[in-house]
């Protein structure tokens, strides 16, 4: 199944191009599933009917779901105090009446994922089209799954399971309680559940569209976005440049000024991305006749995965390179940290630890240079390491 990502600065109209696309791809008679993440029912208002927690019929092949996240969090808590329910009767704890719970901050990003890893389990669909939160949020919530196994695999690390079966001599030899047998249960669920979740998002058929108002401060947006997405690995399949204005304004008019501005901006990205005008139509769209009259771009994949390659370059320089293009990254705001077998990249606002490919695993670090949009790190092999040829 095809999945696209949209996202875009707050007020971009994100949502309405999310509707758009998939009602076009549906009337082009892809079978087609628009999943919201607002908790307000924007996408309803843009398409003209309510959606809600129930995937629901909107026209022939396109349906439309809005994920509760209050209920998914009241279903996870009332599991997990069924699980513990041993240790909670043992403390004399009282249990949580799941109506009286609030999702707590990450509930919504959590059923965001979630609703992406059932979406992917069916074949009921041929289109994915995700209506993700504003761009900073976006990045956030596309960067939850890796961190949050990482952090699983740090905490309970999977070669420690293979003791399970030794934890009560374990436990009478050490004199300390080990991990119950349900908490390395649920840590394998999790991480289960979320490499799902981080299958979807690294798939080789999904990509990110960013939508945003020509202009300066959706240059800036855009610029900050696709850093963020870039370091996570994840393609901008298509940049749409959203309500932008007639081109035969009067040039005696108050909208030569800002005609010419969205112009010029156009003209910058198409330097790097490929851009896709949507028109304004003199107002907000509502209701699917005016969703089909923004043109929305087709489905057809343009973007090629991103690739941090590994080149060889041992002959003439003694080095291995790898490769991490980064479009928008400046020298200033750029931080290299090697710890372990892993490779701490800042850059900008954001962050992202890193494994090593195998080869680089038994090399230090040379050096780094930022060129063209992408960072190249030296590696020199470790004699200690690097095996002796003959």
């Amino acid at each position: 199944m095809r999945t696209i990502l949209i996202t875009g600065p707050g007020g971009s109209g994100r949502t309405t191009v999310a509707a758009a696309t998939a009602l076009a791809a549906a009337r082009a008679g892809t079978r087609t599933l628009l999943l919201g993440a607002d908790r307000d029912d924007t996408l309803g208002a843009a398409l003209g009917t309510p959606t809600g927690p129930e995937p629901a019929r909107v026209e022939d092949r396109l349906t439309v779901w809005r994920p509760d996240p209050a209920q998914g969090f009241r279903d996870d808590l009332a599991a997990l105090q069924d699980r513990a329910s041993t240790a909670l009767d043992l403390l004399g704890a009282a249990r949580l009446d799941p109506e009286e719970l609030t999702p707590l901050p990450g509930a919504e990003e959590l059923s965001l994922l979630r609703a992406l890893r059932d979406a992917a389990l069916t074949d009921a669909h041929d289109l994915l089209v995700v209506d993700l939160p504003p761009a900073p949020r976006a990045l956030a919530l596309l960067a939850l799954p890796e961190e949050l196994r990482r952090c699983l695999r740090r905490l309970l690390p999977p070669e420690r399971q293979a003791a399970r079966a030794l934890r009560p001599v374990l436990g009478r030899l050490a004199g300390v309680p080990l991990p119950a047998e349900s908490l390395y249960e649920t840590a394998a669920r999790w991480d289960l559940e979320l490499a799902a979740a981080e299958a979807v998002l690294t798939d080789r058929g999904t990509a990110v569209r960013l939508v945003a108002e020509p202009g300066p401060s959706g240059a800036d947006a855009v610029r900050t976005a696709a850093l963020g997405l870039a370091l996570r690995g994840l393609p901008v399949e298509l940049l749409i440049a959203n309500r932008v204005l007639p081109e035969d304004a009067p040039a005696d008019s108050w909208l030569a000024g800002p005609v010419a501005q969205q112009r010029k901006t156009a003209e910058e990205w198409q330097e790097s991305y490929e851009v896709h005008r949507v028109p304004h139509l003199g107002r907000d769209p509502r209701g699917t006749d005016d969703l089909a009259a923004l043109t929305a771009p087709g489905v057809n994949p343009t973007a090629r995965p991103v690739e941090w390659p590994v080149t060889d370059r041992l002959a003439e320089a003694g080095v291995l390179v790898w490769h991490l293009p980064l479009p928008g990254a400046v020298r200033d705001g750029l931080d290299l940290v090697r710890r372990g077998d892993e490779l701490v990249v800042t850059a900008g606002r954001f962050r992202r630890i890193v494994p090593l490919p195998s080869a680089l695993r038994r090399c230090t670090v040379e050096g780094a240079a930022l060129r063209e949009g992408e960072l190249r790190v030296r590696f020199a092999p470790d004699p200690a390491l690097w095996p002796r040829s003959r």
